[in-house]
């Protein structure tokens, strides 16, 4: 007998959507059967009559673990950082079932055990399950850089590097994120080597920095010009020049939180050439623009790079329905609302993104039924392609048999404007006040419901670390 089956619902699978009755015993589906099939047997049903049912969301970029590091201060005194609790708690309530954070790699010592213990936040804490990136900075020794491989090995097969860092090092809350292009040229190779993924966080370093040395004096100092500083033409500049290393080293990569028509463009001449490229884009360049910026909060809205134009916004929309982009994602890291509009000019506003419980719902709403994205692409772009370019497919990301039982099922008929009586992390959120049609209804994790009937049911320690390999077939050429 199975211990759970959801029945009745629309089941986008990699065969297609259709209605499918699905069979879960412990952790893993282990039917998809044809309602006009033997009925399956099971301990529990769940109904899910007129409702949509994808794969569990995989989130490819947030930042939780660095913020409770031991010694720490809290970034908002009296305010408790958010750390993988809350991420976790916003993810589960909206539908995403695994999440991926950061790890710096280690000087020098023990690589493994230094990320490990790094990561040792997550323990007990997770409603989800997660996994973890490897970043690497301009402060890596070449003996640490020469040695990924054992990170690739122990289970973080994709590492992440800034070509800029991103604000003047004497500003709060900024640290040494760059890496040199000698250091990433040996890493590339390293990754390359070693079958794992390369994240990019792309813009010119020598320009922005310029942008931020004469911003006063140009009439671009206030918040609302952020896009001018991290501009179109730093996201250009930066994407072609680690598109050319990596066509010298073979590497498969990914471009994180794609802003512009400009960087997708060197992405689809990337694609169009064979190469193994890939864009995230976040929910929140879909969903506004620089023009927000100038709101009495338009702080909120920002994170970086920043926000660009209405033209990149809908061409951002175009490349991800047609292909061009590959998935999701919402650089999760955030405060609460005073501190988030507390900065007033470009160089003190804070960035940080709030929208990772939204995710999976505002696609659904903004995607399915706005824009005509098929079933299919919502299921690639929100789970399935991020767990293919971060080694967790075919366990995570898919409705298939042997896979996880990750499962979000989805209520078309819910329509309402949302508010923060809707959502569960923290004090704001720019899609307050945002019309919606469709919310995540049911959460499973590993065939275990989380979330049903508007109660959480999961608690801390629900989540796993999952220890990740990538397929060498996505890492040769543009594979989804």
């Amino acid at each position: 007998m199975l211990d759970l089956v959801i029945k009745g619902g629309t089941v986008v699978t990699p065969a297609g959507a259709g209605k499918w009755d699905v069979g879960i015993i412990g952790e893993k589906i282990v039917a998809l059967a044809s309602p006009e099939a033997v009925p399956l047997e099971s301990k529990r049903t769940i109904d899910a009559g007129g409702k949509i049912v994808v794969p569990g969301g995989v989130e490819s970029h947030i930042h939780a673990a660095s913020y409770m590091q031991p010694g720490m201060p809290q970034v908002v005194p009296g305010v408790p950082n958010p750390g993988p609790i809350d991420h976790t708690l916003g993810a589960i309530w909206g539908g995403t079932t695994t999440v991926v954070d950061f790890a710096p790699a280690p000087k020098e010592g023990d690589l493994v055990k230094g990320v490990t213990d790094y990561l040792s936040v997550w323990k007990g804490q997770g409603y989800c399950d997660y996994g973890s990136h490897i970043v690497y900075t301009d402060t890596n020794s070449p003996d640490s850089i020469n040695r990924v491989g054992e990170l690739v090995r122990a289970g973080f097969p994709s590492v992440k590097v800034f070509t800029t860092n991103i604000r003047p090092l004497k500003v709060a809350y900024s640290v040494v994120s760059k890496i040199d292009m000698g250091r990433l040229e040996v890493l590339m190779r390293g990754m390359e080597r070693e079958n794992g993924m390369l994240a990019v966080h792309g813009e010119d370093d020598e320009i922005v920095m310029y942008n931020y040395l004469t911003a006063k004096e140009t009439g671009r100092w206030d918040w609302f010009n952020a896009h001018e500083i991290h501009s179109k033409l730093v996201e250009d500049m930066a994407f072609r020049r680690v598109i050319r290393l990596a066509k010298k080293t073979g590497v498969g990569l990914y471009f994180v939180h794609v802003t512009a028509s400009d960087g997708m463009e060197a992405i689809q001449e990337a694609r169009s050439e064979s190469m193994a490229v890939y864009g995230e884009v976040l929910t929140l360049a879909l969903s506004f623009n620089a023009d927000n910026y100038k709101e009495p909060d338009g702080m909120k809205y920002h994170t970086y790079p920043s926000l660009k134009y209405e033209e990149d916004k809908q061409n951002l929309w175009k490349g991800l329905l047609q292909g061009d982009l590959t998935f999701v994602a919402t650089d999760s890291g955030f405060t609460n609302y005073e501190d988030k509009i507390a900065g007033k000019n470009v160089l003190d506003m804070r960035g940080g993104n709030i929208g990772i419980e939204i995710r999976m719902g505002i696609m659904y709403s903004e995607g399915v039924l706005k824009r005509g994205m098929s079933l299919e692409r919502y299921a690639d772009v929100t789970a399935t392609n991020a767990a293919k370019a971060l080694g967790l497919y075919p366990r995570k990301g898919v409705i298939a048999i042997g896979s996880d039982a990750d499962i979000c099922i989805i209520d078309p008929s819910v329509k309402k404007k949302l508010t923060m009586k809707d959502l569960h992390v923290r004090d704001y959120s720019p899609w307050v006040g945002w019309p919606v049609e469709g919310w995540p209804a049911t959460v499973v994790l590993r065939g275990k419901v989380k979330v049903e009937g508007g109660k959480l049911l999961g608690k801390p320690g629900d989540g796993q670390f999952i220890p990740r390999k990538l397929t060498s077939a996505y890492l040769q050429r543009p594979s989804f």
